[in-house]
Parts: C-alpha cells; structure tokens; sequence
C-alpha cells in the first residue's frame, strides 16, 4: 500500500508527487540543514519582508500577516536562545522554519510561501547573509589599514635596507615600506565595496525560475529589505553565484597581500634579520627549544592563504556546466563561502590587533642598510648630475663596487681620493649623497621614501580612508 499524500513519511513540502519515502541516507545525504542554518535569521529577515509585501499586495490580509510576523519573531528568538529543533527531515533552513510556522499558527503559516520558491529564498538569504559580513570584513579592513598608516607615520624617519631579489638594493624607511602594505590592503577594501554592490541585488520574487502569477511588488521587498534594486531576470537571480565567487575572489587577492606582509614579518624577526620585535601575545613558544619565541600568527595567516584559493576555485568548478535555471548543486556553494569568511575575518582581526604593536628594532635596520652597497644608485646619479652619461655612471659606479668588496669596505667608508680613483667628476659633496640619511632624503617627490613623503602620504592615505567610512 502506498504511503497517502499526507503520510509523514514524505517530506511535506514536496512529498504528493512521491510514492514512497525518501531512503534514509538520501535524506541526510540531500539535507543542507547542518550548515544552511546559519542563514536562519536572514531567512526569517526576508521571511518578514515577503509577508509584508503580500499583505500591502492583497495576497494576506492583515490578521494573516500579524500572525506570520508573530510567528518568525517568536521563532527567532527559540534560535538566538539555542532553543530551535532543527531536524534533517525537513532537510534545510526554510522548511525547518516554515514547518516550526505552521506548528505555532497553524495554516496561516503555510501561506507565507506563496509567491517564492526556496530557489529565490535560499538565493535571498545567501545575500543578505553576505551583505552583512562583507560590512564586518570592511570594518576589520578598515581597522588594519589604520594601524598600518598610523605605525608608518611614527616610522617616518626609520631607515631600513629596500630589497629587490631579496638582495639589498636602496635604501628606504620603514614607513614608506608599511605604506606599500597600506596601498595593497587599501585597493582590497576597494574590490570588496565594489564587490557589495552586485550582492545588494535582491532574488526574490523570481520564484523558481520564471517569477510568479501572484501580484507581488518586488520593488517594495526590495526597500524593506535594503536591497538597492530587484534583480532582472528570473532565471538568472536563481541560478547566480556570481557574488559568492567575486567574494572569494576578493578575499585569495587579499590573503594573498597577507601572506606578503607575513613572510616579510617571520623573516624580520628571525635572528638573521632581527628587524622588529612581534609581543610575546601573538607569538608562541617550542616544547622542546627554550629559547624559541615563533611568529605563529603570520605564518598561519601565510598557511590559510591555500585554504581560500582552494575555495575560489571550488566555486569556479562547482559552476562551470550549470545550465540555466537552478540545480542541486548549488548547494554546495555554502559551506566554501562560510569557511572563506570564517577565515578572512580571522585573519583580518588578528593583523589588525597585532600591527599597531609591531616594534622596529631601528639600530638593526640602519645598521642592515649600510651593507650591500645600498646607497650605489645614488653614486651613479651624482655622477649623471656632473655631466657623465648614465651607462657610463653604471660602469664607474660597478668598478668602485668591486673595488670596496676586494678591500672588504662599504662607498660611504672610502676616502675622497679612492672615490677620484674612478672618476675625476666625484668631489667633496659625494659624501652627502652617500649617507644613508642622504639617499634617503633625496627621493623628495611623491611616492617616494623621503620621511616628509612619507609623512605626506600618511595624512593623505588616513583621509582616504576617513573618506571611504
């Protein structure tokens, strides 16, 4: 005898075309629950807004609404208190909660889906739920590029060894090197408001795939629900993850600019380097070497960089050969985002914390940019400045190189007349030019290392970012 339409054993929001139920590990297997409950109060959020619509449309009536808003808000407040049962059964977060509806209101509850599906429910929540964390992650952006301007600002005048190749190469300060992370952590904060933008576009009201012959008016859902417009085509705001893989995409550029700044920082306090100093608090110890002090923080901030990526291209993967309209694996877009969230946020609040205690060991790095010839270039543009053409600068300037690694002294230790050895254009002046403070110093124009530039480019990068808030 075949299970009646009504029979428990088919799940309610779908089980009349069925004649059998659901095997057991098909149901579990299928279900969504255990991770799409996370979007249950932004389901309830849009819940709300839809009821609405439908009563200002003539769909409810105003005792019908009451009842829902009741209801949903009765409903949030058993999960926020950790009271809900959520149950496989019902496999996801809609049904779970339009069934717990129609348990406390009785039939009105079972109106509240008229005019949607969970294709543009489930789409609508993904959204808001999104729309909500990408204003978390930008507080967080924001707090980090703070710390890293205001750390510039006081470093201004600290001297440290610029690197190409990882080799010394010129001299820069310390606050033009923190500026450099400002600007890539600042064109992130820019792809994630621009990134916002096509997340504040609203599904619902698309339905399954085609919309719907109720009267709805989607441009008051939208309002209600702070969605700068509804999406226009049907078929499309089900089907689009577009977002969700922008997002992901923002946070593998981002994670990709930490792990930067963090390979920077473990080499910088290794003992090799010794260039700054990380608290004791965002560091740990070895069990069995004493004397270790290691930049855990960075190097797991470098380490869950591959876990992002690995999610963008899940993403990309999980939505190459979809046709149009929605399918079954869509699913599978929700635990990749969350985690990718879950670690952005992670990683962003603890460079944001620990930034602002990063200590310079300014003796160290003054002392690092003296080798390695760092102040070569500067030779070789005093030269071009007394009239020698610069590949002839580059020659003269090599040969005095070779000649202060032979007798194992840096330019700046040469005497005026080793200097005149190589060229009769060099005076008394070279050793303003060859000072690391000299070099330095020189570089007076916008966007470079001079300490006034640099001061200057903090001031406007802080009143960028007042801007941007």
């Amino acid at each position: 005898m075949s299970p009646s339409p009504t029979s428990n054993s088919t799940n309610q929001s779908w089980g009349g075309r069925f004649n059998e139920p659901t095997d057991a590990f098909v149901e579990r297997f299928t279900a969504s629950v255990d991770f799409d409950r996370r979007l249950a109060i932004h389901d309830i959020q849009g819940s709300v807004a839809h009821a609405t619509m439908l009563a200002r449309v003539g769909v409810l009536d105003e005792e019908e609404r009451d009842a829902i808003l009741s209801g949903l808000e009765g409903i949030r407040g058993e999960i926020e208190r950790g009271e809900f049962e959520w149950s496989v059964r019902l496999e996801d977060v809609h049904m779970n909660i339009e069934a717990r509806l129609t348990d406390k209101i009785g039939i009105t509850g079972k109106k509240l889906h008229t005019g949607r599906s969970r294709n543009d429910q489930v789409a609508t929540d993904i959204r808001l739920f999104l729309r909500d964390e990408i204003d978390i992650v930008a507080g967080e952006l924001t707090r980090l590029r703070r710390g890293l301007i205001d750390l510039a600002d006081r470093e201004a005048d600290t001297i440290m060894p610029g690197f190409t190749h990882l080799q010394t190469a010129q001299p820069v300060t310390f606050g033009h090197h923190l500026l450099a992370w400002q600007e890539m952590i600042a064109r992130d904060h820019e792809r994630l408001l621009d990134c916002r933008k096509r997340v504040n576009v609203m599904p619902l009201g698309a339905a399954a795939l085609a919309g719907t012959t109720y009267p709805i008016d989607r441009h008051v859902t939208a309002e209600l629900l702070g969605f700068e417009r509804p999406a226009e085509n049907s078929l499309d705001a089900v089907s689009d993850r577009d977002f969700a893989i922008e997002f992901t995409a923002f946070a593998s550029i981002l994670l990709m600019h930490l792990s930067r700044m963090s390979e920077e920082l473990v080499l910088w306090t290794s003992a090799q380097f010794d260039f700054i100093d990380l608290p004791d608090r965002f560091c740990t110890g070895s069990s069995i070497m004493p004397q270790k002090k290691n930049p855990d923080v960075p190097e797991l901030v470098r380490g869950k960089t591959g876990r992002v990526y690995g999610h963008l291209i899940g993403l990309l993967t999980l939505m190459k050969s979809q046709p149009l309209a929605y399918n079954k694996d869509n699913q599978e877009d929700k635990e990749p985002l969350f985690d990718t969230l879950d670690t952005v946020k992670g990683c962003l609040r603890a460079f944001a914390d620990m930034v602002p205690a990063i200590e310079a060991r300014k003796e160290r790095m003054y002392e690092a940019a003296q080798g390695g010839f760092s102040t070569a270039t500067d030779l070789a543009d005093y030269l071009v400045r007394k009239g020698a053409a610069f590949r002839d600068a580059h020659a003269i300037v090599g040969q005095s190189v070779a000649y202060s690694i032979r007798h194992r002294k840096d330019l700046s230790e040469m005497t005026l007349e080793e200097l005149q050895q190589f060229s009769a254009l060099i005076g008394r002046d070279i050793f303003d030019v060859l000072t690391l403070e000299g070099s330095v110093a020189a570089r007076n124009h916008i966007g470079g290392t001079a300490p006034d530039q640099v001061r200057a480019a903090a001031q406007r990068a802080r009143d960028a970012l007042a801007g941007s808030t």
